[in-house]
């Protein structure tokens, strides 16, 4: 996690700087070279963590302009100066707030002061374990629904493309029909569960040199139709490294916030798989392929082959996924 902290006194100055030399960070003293308000729209924008060390209730005040969706608020820890107590407010679950808590209590002596009904009444929690297996949530206002019924002592059902290894927590059923509270997939679900969307397809591009941004992205939208894949599932672009300054491709990528990644005709020529060949791609890259080759080379098995639209070709690879129904530290 990129950690940011901010003090208020020499004494909290110490501590800030103690944690900060066991799990990274930049510390900042208030009102040196930041304001409060500023420091914290910096960092609550550019962080995954952030650390008051001081009043939870300026902690507080400073954030709550700047409060957008559970889904993207970074974790906001409260260590008091003296560092007795470590208090996540704010994404404790999908921001990981609440091991942050946990993890500073151990360099510092806190203690953590978790506060999140499941947590605090031993009951899985859905969204740290989406967290843990590495998935974007989707219709999270379900993580009420989901929790409360485990909260009420009632069952949850959950449906999963993968099989999950281990035992399922208390109260948590593995099922295989169409009748389910979560479901783990990468398919779009219209359905009104919580979506749990694995992070494991890498997206191949091809595309002809000075191919507007707006072509890739009419393409990406009519690939992701047809081989019936959510966006969120895609962790990486790839591509042959003649395209690493393709400006379409790289606004394509920026825009969404894809790593993109090139090879070179070596390696895509050493990448294996049965893959659909092009003579005329080959006489202008010396390869036969490039969005099929690139994926698989990013990721792992080929999922989708190429699809082709406005000049652009697309191909999608899986890596490994194998779940478990681990959701925190033992």
């Amino acid at each position: 996690m990129k950690l940011a902290y901010l003090s208020f006194t020499e004494k909290g100055t110490q501590i800030a700087n103690k944690i900060a030399e066991s799990f990274g960070g930049t510390v900042e003293r208030c009102n040196v070279n930041y304001s409060l308000s500023g420091w914290t729209e910096k960092y609550f924008h550019e962080a995954d963590g952030l650390i008051f060390v001081g009043a939870a209730g300026i902690a507080v005040r400073a954030i709550a302009p700047f409060l957008k969706s559970k889904v993207t608020d970074p974790a906001v820890i409260v260590v008091d100066e003296c560092g007795k107590y470590a208090i996540p407010i704010l994404a404790g679950h999908l921001g990981g707030g609440n091991d942050l808590a946990r993890k500073i209590g151990t360099v510092c002596g806190a203690l953590p002061v978790i506060t999140t009904a499941t947590d605090i009444n031993g009951v899985f929690a859905v969204d740290e374990w989406a967290k843990r297996q590495n998935c974007h949530l989707d219709h999270i206002h379900k993580i009420k629904t989901v929790s409360g019924k485990l909260l009420a002592g009632k069952e949850i059902r959950i449906r999963s493309e993968w099989e999950i290894t281990g035992e399922p927590p208390e109260y948590v059923i593995f099922v295989d029909d169409e009748i389910y509270d979560v479901c783990l997939s990468i398919s779009p679900k219209k359905e009104d569960a919580l979506h749990l969307i694995p992070r494991i397809a890498v997206l191949g591009i091809g595309c002809r040199k000075g191919t507007p941004m707006e072509n890739i992205e009419e393409t990406f939208v009519a690939f992701l139709e047809q081989a019936d894949i959510h966006e969120k599932s895609i962790c990486m672009v790839a591509s042959i490294d003649l395209k690493k300054e393709e400006t379409g491709l790289l606004k394509f990528c920026e825009n969404h916030g894809f790593p993109f990644v090139t090879y070179t005709v070596e390696e895509l020529q050493q990448a294996e798989g049965d893959f659909t060949p092009s003579a005329f791609v080959k006489s202008i890259t010396g390869v036969d392929n490039v969005c099929e080759r690139s994926a698989v080379l990013g990721g792992g098995v080929l999922y989708q082959k190429k699809f082709v639209g406005n000049g652009v070709t697309m191909a999608l690879a899986l890596r490994p996924f194998q779940p478990n129904w681990r959701w925190q530290d033992e």
